[in-house]
């Protein structure tokens, strides 16, 4: 028994001898890794500190969430378009994208710069002659949806990061059913994580009544961590090629406020119409064609001829994910809070700000620029919570003004720059919508529109509460050490 024992003791010895050996090497190995694929130096060492300190864990951690799939190209979603509508839909965009840059106004004169920084491909051309109409609040914005989809004559396309199996949600669902059997066709995507109460019977409706339906990156137990970490984000609708809808308002229940409500939910979209919509059309079929593994022939179905609002504004989309070359939502934002001369304010429901975001922000308020930040009072993720709040205090120091939201939940994700640069879309201020997730905005260079954004910002500031800084500078030295602690997984928030 004794002999036992030992033999036991030994062969348990060299067991962790050597398994501890193959994890230094392994160990060694993702830290070449890591120092080979990571560019910022404090987010490298953060990584290099988890894997060393925090024993496996850290190792899948940092490959189930660290690591950086854009260069990776995993996502080839080209679009091989007809070659005469192509020549014909090129010159059609390079005539507006020109006129557009031409224009007299104060708002492209003094942003013209974001529209170059953008628009280097058929999708991402700025454009005039667009109708675009501010839809404040589900209750506004269902309305006006659920008539264009009625409406819809030959195509409709969605897609959603979050669709519920709710009252609005079968709403939507019985006018997709409908369409189909009418003879439209009706494509939707919907992000498998977020979307996941309509997995089965809701999915499996639409699909019997002729509605193609497919979930992007489909979460795979195997893939699990992964999968989570590039979900699809974007809020995009186009019927008939001529109406498209992009902003925050997902399609639930909770996005409509209702005297039954229990909490009130802030938010903001866009219906969109003229050759801005082509840009909706195409980041939908890239997308559509990396789901559906369909190759769809581009045809003036699918891009239409627009009707020419003289009166309409010059707008802009900007998309981008790990398919993207540049995290070019957040280049885009970095280069209007520089070109900003007076006023900047931003609205967004989580905020943990890239460094280049929070240097740009300081950058701007130290430089004389008022500066105006609005976030919820409370939100849905405490660690995001903790992790923004950390931020507040060096903010506040450089002359931003931060308000917290009390009359609900702030969802909206919008900024504006001097009054004359907008941005409306489904990127909040985080890493995730920078580097990991699939985002579009909406960006319209327009005085009149960038004075209704204002005014409602300001009535949103009547329903929140200015952090002061020497009160925010009282809360104890362990909530303070809680919110750094937060702040360190702020390249994963």
């Amino acid at each position: 028994m004794h002999g036992l024992l030992i033999d036991i003791i030994t062969d348990w010895g060299t067991f962790m001898g050597v398994f501890t050996l193959l994890y230094f090497v392994a160990i060694l190995i993702v830290t070449v890794i890591i120092i080979n694929n990571e560019d910022g130096a404090t987010k490298t060492l953060g990584y290099l500190t988890l894997i060393w300190f925090v024993p496996l864990f850290g190792v899948v951690l940092y490959f189930s969430l660290g690591v950086n799939y854009r260069n990776n190209q995993m996502y080839s979603k080209k679009l091989e378009m007809n070659k005469g509508l192509e020549k014909e839909a090129d010159e059609y965009i390079k005539k507006i994208s020109a006129e557009a840059l031409s224009h007299d106004s104060q708002a492209v004169n003094q942003f013209k710069t974001i529209a170059q920084l953008v628009g280097h491909d058929f999708a991402d051309q700025i454009s005039i002659g667009n109708t675009i109409d501010v839809l404040i609040d589900g209750e506004n914005a269902f309305p006006v949806i659920i008539e264009a989809l009625k409406n819809a004559k030959e195509t409709i396309h969605l897609e959603y990061y979050i669709i519920r199996n709710d009252n609005i949600g079968n709403q939507i669902k019985d006018i997709l059913i409908q369409k189909a059997q009418e003879g439209v066709k009706v494509r939707l995507i919907y992000d498998d994580f977020g979307s996941k109460a309509i997995r089965g019977t809701y999915v499996n409706e639409l699909c019997a009544a002729g509605v193609e339906v497919y979930p992007f990156r489909k979460i795979i137990l195997i893939a699990l961590a992964n999968r989570l970490n590039y979900r699809n984000h974007r809020k995009i609708i186009v019927v008939d090629g001529k109406i498209g809808f992009v902003g925050g308002i997902n399609i639930g229940d909770d996005y409509i406020n209702l005297p039954t409500s229990k909490v009130y939910h802030r938010d903001m979209h866009l219906k969109v119409e003229g050759p801005i919509v082509y840009s909706l059309q195409y980041i939908f079929l890239g997308d559509w064609q990396f789901c559906a593994n369909e190759k769809l022939t581009v045809d003036p179905v699918l891009f239409p001829n627009h009707a020419h609002n003289a009166d309409g504004k010059i707008a802009q989309i900007a998309a981008s994910g790990p398919d993207s070359t540049y995290p070019m939502i957040m280049y885009t934002i970095l280069r209007a809070i520089m070109l900003a001369k007076t006023e900047i304010l931003i609205t967004t429901p989580y905020f943990v700000p890239s460094e280049a975001v929070i240097e740009a922000i300081k950058n701007a308020a130290l430089s004389g620029v008022k500066v105006k930040l609005l976030v919820p009072y409370e939100t849905n993720s405490l660690v995001t919570q903790l992790a923004s709040s950390s931020y507040y205090s060096t903010f506040m120091a450089a002359g931003v003004e931060i308000y917290r939201y009390q009359k609900g939940f702030i969802h909206a994700k919008t900024s504006v720059f001097d009054g004359q640069f907008s941005i409306i879309g489904t990127a909040n201020m985080d890493n995730r919508s920078f580097n990991l997730n699939f985002e579009v905005n909406c960006m319209i260079y327009d005085q009149v529109l960038g004075q209704l954004m204002r005014d409602e910002f300001e009535k949103d500031l009547t329903h929140s509460v200015r952090l002061d800084p020497v009160e925010w500078a009282k809360r104890g030295a362990v909530r303070r050490f809680i919110e750094k602690v937060a702040r360190l997984t702020s390249s994963l928030l």
